[in-house]
C-alpha cells in the first residue's frame, strides 16, 4: 500500500477514535479522569488506554506491518515498518474541557542501519474539527470541517522573513527546572521583537500550525520519550509542508531519546536559534 493511501486510512482511524474521545470529553466528569500512572511520569486520562487499544486494533486491519514503535523501538529490524500510536496529546487541555488536544498516528520505517524515521503522520484535533495528514513524498494537507462541508487544503508555511514581527509558539514541561528553562528562553526571544509568543499546545498541534503558517516557529525544550508519538506525527506534516524541524543545535531529531525541538518556516531558523540555550 502506498504512503498516501496509508496516511488517509490512518486519518480515518484517528477521526473515528477522536469521535469517541470527544464524546467522552463532553460527558460530565471531574479531575479524577486524569492521573499519573506509577510506571509513567506523564499525566494521562482514563479514556487513553481505551483509545490506544481501539486505534491499534483498527491499524492492524489497515496494515499489520511489524508491530508498534512504542513496543519494539529497541528491537527494530532493517526494512521494517512500525505504527506509532500516542496517548491523547494535550491531556490537561482535554480534562479541562479545552479544544486543543489531539489523537496522533505515525508510521516509522527502519533503514538498513536499523534507524527508524516517521514517513506517515496524522494529527487529528476532534474538538477543533481539524485534521492534518502527511505522507512521505506526497505533501501535507489540512482538513477542516466548515458549515458547508469538509475542506481540504495544502499545508504551506508562512513567508515571514525574520523574528521581528513573527508569531512564535512555545511549550514547556510541568517539571520545574525544564519550565524555568523554557521561560528564560521566552524572555530572551522577546528581545527579538516578535509580534506575539503563544503558549497553547499541545506539541503535535503546534508543529502542524507551523506547517500551515498559523505560527512562524515553535520551540520546546526537553520533549521526552513519551512525546515521541506526538512529535513524530507532527514532524511528517512539517517536513511535507516544506517547513524545517530540528533540535535547537541544528541536529536531526533523535527518535529514541529526549529532544529540544525547533520547528519553523525555514526563513527565521537562524534568527531564533541564537536565543535557544
Amino acid at each position: 500500500m502506498e504512503c498516501r493511501e496509508l496516511a488517509l486510512r490512518a486519518a480515518d482511524v484517528a477521526m473515528e477514535a477522536g469521535k469517541h474521545a470527544l464524546q467522552e470529553q463532553m460527558n460530565p466528569h471531574d479531575l479524577k479522569m486524569m492521573y499519573r500512572p506509577a510506571k509513567r511520569e506523564q499525566f494521562t486520562a482514563e479514556v487513553d488506554d481505551l483509545l490506544i487499544r481501539f486505534v491499534r486494533n483498527r491499524l492492524t486491519h489497515v496494515a499489520p506491518y511489524d508491530g508498534f514503535w512504542e513496543d519494539e523501538s529497541g528491537n527494530l529490524k532493517p526494512g521494517g515498518r512500525y505504527w506509532c500510536v500516542g496517548h491523547i496529546d494535550g491531556v490537561i487541555n482535554y480534562v479541562r474541557n479545552m479544544s486543543e488536544w489531539t489523537v496522533t498516528i505515525s508510521l516509522f520505517e527502519v533503514d538498513e542501519k536499523g534507524e527508524g524515521k516517521p514517513i506517515v503522520g496524522v494529527v487529528h484535533a476532534p474538538a477543533l474539527g481539524l485534521t492534518y495528514v502527511a505522507a512521505r513524498g506526497n505533501g501535507a494537507i489540512r482538513i477542516r470541517k466548515t458549515p458547508i462541508g469538509e475542506k481540504r487544503e495544502k499545508a504551506v508555511p508562512s513567508v515571514t522573513p525574520s523574528l521581528d514581527g513573527a508569531v512564535v509558539s512555545f511549550g514547556m514541561s510541568y517539571f520545574a527546572k525544564e519550565s524555568e528553562r523554557a521561560l528564560r528562553t521566552v524572555s530572551a526571544i522577546s528581545a527579538g521583537k516578535p509580534a506575539d509568543i503563544k503558549r497553547v499546545g499541545p506539541a503535535s498541534l503546534d508543529l502542524c500550525k507551523v506547517a500551515d503558517g498559523t505560527y512562524d516557529a515553535y520551540f520546546e525544550p526537553m520533549l521526552h520519550s513519551w512525546d515521541i508519538p506526538a512529535v513524530a506525527a507532527g514532524a511528517v506534516v512539517v517536513w511535507e509542508a516544506q517547513g524545517k524541524l530540528s533540535q535547537w543545535n541544528g541536529d536531526e531529531i533523535h527518535w529514541n531519546r529526549d529532544n529540544d525541538v525547533l520547528a519553523s518556516n525555514g526563513l527565521i531558523t537562524k534568527d531564533i536559534q541564537q536565543y535557544l540555550v
